[in-house]
């Protein structure tokens, strides 16, 4: 097992350093405050009008970095320093969620796809640590049918890691969508916007590391349930 905790501190020290280094760019371009005075909401409201879209509501969401588009009842939730500040954060995150909205509205593959296996990941997040857990356990004991449980473990947690790597193409597209907007409607100065990019930039890298420490793990068990077969 001390090989998982070196993994784990690894991938937390990274993460860590990650999420860090994304508030810090978020705080610095929240100084940076829009020529054209548009709050974070007036933006996303722009976007969806500007593409067609009027079957989606921006609200507002407590917390800082909480928001995210919801599908199922078809609303932008933007955080509240998001919702009413004018500055090129601000307008970073209210385009980006935009963006998953106009994924949602022309059926974007990939978020199809990532929508349709939510149910499955959330079972699958939920059991597979136990499941791991007590398969390691119950083989250390003798027992036969522990490398049987450790294996449903692994498939869990697969799910989670294939769930991970889906995620980043939609992201990703979503800050494309979200820039380029911004710049074919002249919304940003060059400025402006070289800040939205970099926040976004480091934005999706905190999916990137999830998803390379969600794989890194996932390799580490089956290296374990390899071993044990031999």
């Amino acid at each position: 097992m001390m090989g998982y905790y070196i993994l784990a501190g690894v991938i937390f020290l990274v993460s860590t350093f990650v999420s860090n280094k994304l508030k810090s760019k978020f705080k610095k371009y929240s100084r940076v405050s829009l020529q054209n005075g548009m709050s974070g909401a007036e933006i996303a409201t722009k976007m969806l009008q500007d593409s067609g879209i009027t079957d989606v509501k921006v609200i507002s969401t407590p917390g800082m970095l909480t928001d995210h588009y919801n599908p199922l009842n078809k609303t932008v939730n933007l955080s509240e320093g998001v919702y009413n500040q004018r500055n090129a954060a601000a307008a970073a995150v209210a385009a980006h969620e935009c963006g998953h909205a106009v994924q949602h509205a022309t059926a974007y593959s990939w978020l199809t796809m990532r929508s349709k296996i939510v149910p499955a990941v959330g079972i699958a997040s939920k059991f597979s640590n136990l499941a791991i857990m007590a398969g390691l356990a119950l083989s250390a004991s003798g027992m036969v049918f522990g490398t049987t449980v450790f294996l449903i473990g692994i498939l869990l947690f697969a799910a989670t890691t294939l769930f991970a790597f889906i995620t980043l193409p939609v992201e990703y597209d979503a800050s494309k969508r979200a820039l380029v907007w911004l710049e074919s409607n002249n919304m940003l100065t060059s400025q402006e916007h070289a800040g939205a990019k970099d926040a976004l930039k480091w934005a999706a890298r905190t999916y990137v590391v999830a998803a390379l420490g969600s794989l890194a793990t996932l390799l580490y068990f089956i290296s374990i349930f390899l071993s044990r077969r031999d």
